[in-house]
């Protein structure tokens, strides 16, 4: 949920960033969506059940 998130918020800034020429925010909403995008894919917290 929190990745989800934290990938809207980042493509928005990205949008903002880039059609206002700010700098700050188009790099600050990369990272944002970089990082959202990797905690959509990684399991993180042992969510994965491990059958022996």
């Amino acid at each position: 949920m929190e990745a989800t998130v934290m990938v809207a918020l980042g493509l928005i800034l990205l949008i903002v960033g880039l059609i206002m020429n700010i700098p700050v925010l188009t790099t600050i909403g990369a990272i944002l969506l970089v990082v959202g995008l990797i905690l959509n894919v990684v399991p993180i917290g042992g969510t994965r059940r491990r059958v022996y």
